[in-house]
């Protein structure tokens, strides 16, 4: 299979067991690619999912007609909101 130059090449060494790698080189041969290719295209997905699970927060219905209405009718500010804007206001 033809290498595809890249620009910087950062290494990243593990350890990993001999079942492990056998697994994943088969895996790799199935898919027609190299190790290292299979690797990084395999983890680099799932590191893209586990960010997004983990930086998206989602809403139930009720919940987002509860912050629907909270924007359209915000309650009026408490002793402590005030308190913080004012010393806000003093710092800047």
């Amino acid at each position: 299979m033809p290498q595809i130059p890249v620009e910087s090449n950062h290494r990243m060494s593990l350890r990993i067991a001999s079942e492990e790698k056998s697994l994943l080189m088969r895996a790799a041969a199935l898919q027609q690619t190299n190790l290292t290719e299979f690797v990084i295209r395999t983890v680099v997905a799932e590191a893209r999912e586990v960010i997004e699970r983990n930086e998206r927060v989602e809403l139930s219905a009720r919940d987002s007609l509860h912050v629907l209405k909270l924007l359209e009718e915000p309650p009026a500010p408490n002793e402590k909101l005030m308190a913080a804007a004012f010393a806000l206001s003093k710092n800047s």
